[in-house]
């Protein structure tokens, strides 16, 4: 498959002589689910019964528990700066140990299975080492095998570039590497993990909020993207695009799950269907006492070239210059300072400053589009509460603001009462 038409995935080769296998289904486990040999042996029994159900089975898996964690501390003790190609290689590896313990036990318990790295699954990908994008994925390699497999494991969060060197997907690469094979194949996808489905918000935060049978592509879109921390925005992004329905619970476990589905197939919809906080979030603002636009798009152009994503912008223009604020993850604080950097170099009078002492409260649902009256509620809420905002960006089906960082699980708590989430 490759991207194309809208990032619209499209099977790359069809496979003329063959014909394709049938009833396969896509799982995903990740870290916390295949954390011991224990884990992964009880896994394997329950993928043992899946295939004794007549299915064929593509499975996704991520490191064991803490291992990428453990492999970037290593490589802290050897250099500040390690280069990005040989940082991917290694963290491949967590990976790589997972679908060969699985495959081991698989086999010992007579399912044929194989196990096989991103490259070998015909992943190829773009951009940078350590944030590739899926590319193209070729799926003949993997119709052939089901011909004498019943199962095969893939490495997640990883694939392979043009120039044959060894990529990793970033942050939440596992699900996309799930979702993107099951949208190649034509195949639902099943993300497990420790939890049991998706709440409304964080239980962690406001304990009585409902976990959800159903919601659409565009809503977990924007839970995404705006910090719910659930899936990451990209898998979901290649669900929507490619109509693949995903399903998410919590690994072994018999207790229902949620089922991320097209828009169309939510028949009633709520004015708000979840609120998510980004506790992870940098203020970043600039001021500069002249109207010279070029410190602007010297700006911009830095940030693409580092592929850093930055939202609810801000810009005002008076007397004494101009100021740009905007909120970005404070996992990326490092490569903003270094742009930061070298834009003062050219603009000697560039200010700025970056706060960590602030949260991002959103709140989400495309019932908002037929709904008059949901922006009100919220910032009434608020203000009765006596807690202060900053900034506020929406879109068709979300609102967002920026409060300080101590009263934002109970801003959360305040809008999830108010909105029976």
């Amino acid at each position: 498959m490759t991207l194309a038409g809208g990032n619209k995935l499209i099977t790359e080769n069809s496979i003329q002589t063959e014909e394709k296998v049938n009833n396969i289904k896509v799982l995903k486990f990740g870290g916390s689910s295949v954390a011991d040999f224990n884990k992964i042996r009880h896994i394997a029994d329950y993928l043992k019964k899946r295939v004794e159900q007549k299915e064929k089975l593509v499975v996704v898996v991520s490191a064991m528990g803490k291992t990428t964690d453990a492999l970037l501390k290593n490589v802290a003790t050897l250099s500040e700066r390690p280069k990005e190609s040989a940082l991917a290689m290694l963290l491949t590896t967590g990976e790589q140990q997972t679908i060969a313990y699985l495959s081991i036990i698989l086999n010992d318990l007579s399912v044929e299975s194989v196990a096989l790295t991103g490259a070998q699954a015909g992943i190829r990908t773009e951009g940078h080492h350590l944030k590739s994008k899926i590319q193209t994925i070729n799926t003949t390699k993997l119709q052939a095998l089901f011909k004498t497999k019943d199962i095969i494991i893939v490495a997640g969060f990883q694939g392979i570039n043009h120039e044959d060197e060894l990529t990793t997907l970033g942050r939440g690469g596992s699900d996309t590497t799930a979702v993107a094979l099951a949208a190649s194949l034509q195949a639902s996808c099943e993300i497990y993990s420790d939890v049991t489905g998706i709440f409304g918000t964080d239980p962690r935060v406001y304990p009585e909020t409902k976990k959800m049978d159903y919601v659409s592509f565009e809503e977990m879109m924007e839970l995404s993207s705006l910090g719910a921390g659930v899936l990451e925005t990209r898998c979901i992004e290649i669900a929507y695009n490619n109509n693949t329905k995903i399903y998410t619970g919590k690994t072994l476990s018999e207790e229902k799950g949620t089922w991320i589905v097209p828009n169309e197939q939510i028949i009633e919809r709520k004015a708000v269907t979840g609120i998510a906080l980004d506790e992870d979030m940098n203020y970043v603002t600039l001021s500069y006492p002249m109207h010279d636009t070029k410190v602007l798009t010297s700006l911009y152009e830095l940030l693409e070239q580092n592929q850093i994503n930055i939202d609810m912008i801000s810009q005002t223009v008076n007397i004494d210059g101009m100021q740009l604020s905007f909120t970005m993850k404070n996992t990326e604080q490092y490569q903003i300072k270094a742009i930061i950097d070298q834009l003062t170099a050219s603009y000697p009078a560039l200010l700025h400053e970056i706060k960590d002492n602030y949260a991002k409260v959103s709140i989400i649902g495309s019932g908002m589009r037929d709904m008059s009256g949901v922006a009100s509620k919220v910032f009434m809420s608020l203000i009765e509460e006596q807690i202060a905002y900053y900034q506020v960006s929406t879109s068709e089906i979300s609102i967002s603001l920026v409060v300080d960082a101590g009263n934002a699980k109970q801003a959360v708590q305040i809008l999830c009462k108010k909105f029976n989430v």
